[in-house]
Formats: structure tokens, C-alpha cells, sequence
């Protein structure tokens, strides 16, 4: 046995001890969104900023920046190199954020998360304004710390995209707009339109079905579980990965497709190379590639006409006979476009409409060319611009999203990143996969979903994020792929 471990080792050790520690604050995180009293909110906020604050001093130890200078890359294998590119990337950021800021964020935005539900609930925007005001506030020094002089909105973008840059993403939602407002107005217009499901589903039974859903697509129950929240989230990695959904007894499909969605997420982290356990690499690389799982698993798969098929005839075994009675016509019903106010229940095609705005307003607010005060109007101008209906009130408009309360700003335009990005994995996996279809209508979804672990998630962070893609489908990332397949699936449904 060695006395005394190499500089490399003793990173390694030290970074495995602060992962232990950041999967401790996920799983405090996920008890406050589930089964947390709701009295314990600002006791919470104490234990999430002291937990918070030791990270922080762990991440921005001086004996990582030594470490880190002592060891000679050319001695390390592919997985070496990559721990320390993430450990220094993560080192030279942190190391510009002052503990103090790092440990109030973490405090104010664990509080906010049960202001932000209560001013939800009460449709009262004016409340939750002035916590809003000071975490832009915050987010702002911890931008200007970050950027250097640079572009803000990068600086913080930076932690959930790696490379990307806003001015990059601006360009993606330029060429994505024209042919999503085009396809949008035709569907819309259309001479045939699809049936909606009716009825009353009994929420029990829709749980019950959702966790038959999630085995169905590979996630493992032995390493995870599935609970109700507000807002349907994954957490966790490794052994021990959690998601939530959310019920409505009119509205199965938010259930359904929620869970789906959530399991994308779960098993990109189930399935990473468990070498790569409790280390930089064993959590997704980025949101975006995060995105483009859970995506593809809700939409190219779970929303595609052969699975659909498979799902008509459980829902009918499960709740009796349904109101759109033949597969054909469940398939519209699943996909039909709709005028909603709330993203997370868009269909396929105004779902990054919805993104846009969220890029835009939170570029501003960060900028200061936009004020706390103004959002509310501001947003819904916009919201009855782009989608022609006038918001009603605040939770079905700018306290929709806990986002912006738990101080994820850069966060949304990861979403449509994600689309883009699946949309180039799924072109990938029909060349690869010509029984796709034939295994889908089957409820065989596990095994199609084994090409996304060899291809994508067991790599975890191995490679930067664009790679990842690139290295899966052998082509650079394109939006073609996604608008080619959103106008082939839809002219389809709407006869167009």
C-alpha cells in the first residue's frame, strides 16, 4: 500500500468526498419538493446554505488549484484527462464566486422555492416579486464574478452548456422560428384536426400506470423511485435517482408523459459507466444532452404513432373503453396541437415558442433592461404575440416556471438545445434501428432505448457536450433533423 498518494489520487479522493456531499444537498432538494412539512421551509434554507457553504470551500480548496498544477496530463488516460477538465473547469469558476454568495444563494432560492408554490397558488405576482428582485439580484454578482468583463448571460450559461454561448442560441431560435410559426398556423388552419380525449381517469390508477411506463422505458425501480410534485423533476444520479410527476383527473397525458419524460432524464444517469461513480464524470455532461434524452423518450418515442398504439390498448385495459376509440385517432389526440398557457404541457411544435420567451426576459432582467416590476407585463405581451391568447393570470404566465426561483437563469434555452439534439440522435437511430416501429408498437421500448446508453448516456462526461452528439450520430449538430421531423409527423396528423 502507497504512504502517500499522488497528486492525481489526492484530487480524485477530494472530489469524491465533495460529490458525496453535492448528492446529499440533491437529495435535501428532493425532499423539500415531495414530503417535506411545509413549516420547515426556513429551517431548510439554513441546512441548504450551510451544506452549500461547505461545498463551496471544498470545490475552491487551494490544494485543488496545487494538485491540479502538480500533475502531468500527458501521464493520464482519456478518463484522467477528462476528470480534470471538468475538476479545473469547476475549480476556476468557483474560485471567483465569494463563499459568502455562494452560501446566500443557496439560502435565498431553497426559501424561494416555497414563496414562489404559495405565490403560485394565491395568482399573486406582487408577492413574489421582491424575492425575484433579489435573486437577479444575487444572480447578477454571481455573473459579474463569473464573466470577467464578458457577456453575463454566458457566464452563467456556462454551468448548464458548457461552450455555448447566448449569441449561439439566439442564431438556433432564429432558424428554428420561421418554419415552428409556419407549421403551427397551418395545423391550426387545418380542414382536419384531431379528436381530444375526454373523461375522468382515477389519478390512482394513472400513478399505478405510469410507474408500468417507467419500467417500460428501462428505468430501474431497485436504484430509484417515483413520487407527485408540483413540478415534475429528476434528481439524483448513480444508484440512487428519483423523479417525480403530477396528476389531473382530466389529463392523463400530463401524467403519462411527464413520467416519461422524467425516466429520459433518470436513465441517462442509471446507465452512466458505473466506473465513472461518485466522480466528475458520473452525471450528465450537460442540460442540453440531459434535454435531448429526456426529449427523445417523450416525444420521437413515446409519442410516435407505433408506441401510441401500444399505450391505447393499456389505457383502455386499464380504465375501460376511451372516448377517441381507435389507435389512429389516439395518435392526434396525443400529439394535438392546442393554444395552452403552460410549457410543460405544449405540444411538440409551440413548445419552443415557449422557450424563446423565457430566453428572451431572462437575457433582459439579467441585463437590467428589464425590470422585476415590468415582467408580468411584459411577458404577457409577449405571450398573446406569439401564441394569440391573452394570459390570465400569473400561474398560467410568469410564475409558471420554479426556474427563476430557484436561480436557474440560463437554464431554459437548454430545452430546445435538447430537441435539437434529438432530433439529430433520433435520424441516427432509425438508420440504425429499421425495426424501431415494430418494437415500439410492441411496448419493447428497453431495447430501443439500450442504443441511446451505448451511444449517449453511458459516456457520461467523458466528452464536451456537442461531441457527445456528434460522436453518437456521425454528423454535425443541425436543426434540420428536428424541423424535418416535426413537419413529416405533423403534415401526417393534420393532413397538410
Amino acid at each position: 500500500m502507497k504512504d502517500v498518494a499522488t497528486p492525481y489520487e489526492a484530487l480524485i479522493a477530494h472530489d469524491r468526498e465533495t460529490q458525496a456531499l453535492a448528492q446529499i444537498a440533491g437529495r435535501l432538494g428532493w425532499d423539500q419538493e415531495t414530503v417535506m412539512p411545509r413549516g420547515a421551509a426556513p429551517q431548510r434554507a439554513e441546512e441548504m446554505g450551510a451544506l452549500e457553504h461547505v461545498i463551496h470551500s471544498r470545490r475552491t480548496d487551494p490544494r485543488v488549484g496545487e494538485w491540479l498544477s502538480a500533475i502531468e496530463e500527458g501521464t493520464l488516460d482519456e478518463v484522467g484527462r477528462a476528470h480534470l477538465r471538468h475538476i479545473r473547469r469547476s475549480f476556476e469558476r468557483k474560485t471567483r464566486i465569494p463563499a459568502a454568495l455562494a452560501g446566500e444563494l443557496a439560502r435565498v432560492t431553497s426559501e424561494a422555492q416555497g414563496q414562489w408554490a404559495k405565490a403560485r397558488a394565491d395568482d399573486d405576482f406582487q408577492s413574489f416579486k421582491p424575492v425575484l428582485e433579489n435573486i437577479l439580484r444575487l444572480k447578477r454578482e454571481e455573473a459579474e464574478a463569473l464573466a470577467d468583463g464578458g457577456d453575463l448571460y454566458d457566464a452563467l450559461l456556462e454551468d448548464y452548456e458548457p461552450g455555448a454561448t447566448g449569441a449561439e442560441l439566439q442564431a438556433m431560435f432564429d432558424a428554428l422560428r420561421p418554419r415552428l410559426v409556419t407549421l403551427r398556423d397551418a395545423c391550426m388552419g387545418a380542414a382536419q384536426q384531431p379528436a381530444t380525449l375526454e373523461g375522468r381517469f382515477d389519478e390512482r390508477k394513472q400513478m399505478k400506470l405510469a410507474r408500468e411506463l417507467a419500467r417500460t422505458f428501462g428505468y430501474d425501480m431497485s436504484h430509484g423511485r417515483l413520487d407527485r410534485a408540483v413540478h415534475p423533476f429528476s434528481s439524483g444520479s448513480g444508484l440512487d435517482v428519483r423523479i417525480t410527476t403530477r396528476t389531473s383527473d382530466v389529463d392523463p397525458f400530463n401524467c403519462f408523459y411527464s413520467t416519461i419524460h422524467e425516466v429520459g432524464h433518470a436513465c441517462y444517469e442509471q446507465n452512466i459507466d458505473r466506473a465513472y461513480l461518485m466522480s466528475p464524470l458520473g452525471q450528465g455532461v450537460s442540460m442540453g444532452v440531459h434535454e435531448s434524452q429526456s426529449r427523445i423518450y417523450e416525444n420521437q418515442l413515446g409519442r410516435s404513432a407505433a408506441f401510441t398504439g401500444w399505450l391505447h390498448g393499456r389505457m383502455t385495459e386499464v380504465f375501460g373503453p376511451l372516448s377517441v376509440t381507435s389507435p389512429e385517432a389516439f395518435f392526434g389526440a396525443v400529439n394535438k396541437l392546442h393554444p395552452g398557457y403552460i410549457r410543460t404541457e405544449a405540444d411538440e411544435v409551440q413548445y419552443n415558442l415557449h422557450v424563446m420567451l423565457r430566453f428572451d426576459l431572462e437575457r433582459q432582467m439579467l441585463a437590467g433592461n428589464l425590470a422585476v416590476a415590468d415582467l408580468e407585463e411584459a411577458w404577457n405581451a409577449r405571450f398573446e404575440a406569439d401564441f394569440g391568447v391573452t394570459v390570465d393570470k400569473p400561474s398560467n404566465g410568469c410564475l409558471q416556471d420554479v426556474h427563476w426561483a430557484v436561480g436557474l437563469i440560463g437554464y431554459f434555452p437548454t430545452y430546445s438545445l435538447g430537441n435539437v439534439y434529438a432530433g439529430c440522435l433520433h435520424q441516427a437511430l432509425r438508420a440504425d434501428m429499421p425495426e424501431l416501429d415494430e418494437k415500439l408498437a410492441a411496448g419493447d421500448v428497453a431495447s430501443v432505448t439500450t442504443w441511446l446508453a451505448d451511444k449517449v448516456q453511458r459516456h457520461g462526461g467523458l466528452h464536451e457536450p456537442k461531441q457527445v452528439i456528434e460522436r453518437a450520430t456521425g454528423a454535425p449538430v443541425s436543426v434540420a433533423p428536428f424541423l424535418d421531423y416535426l413537419e413529416a409527423k405533423f403534415g401526417a396528423i393534420y393532413r397538410l
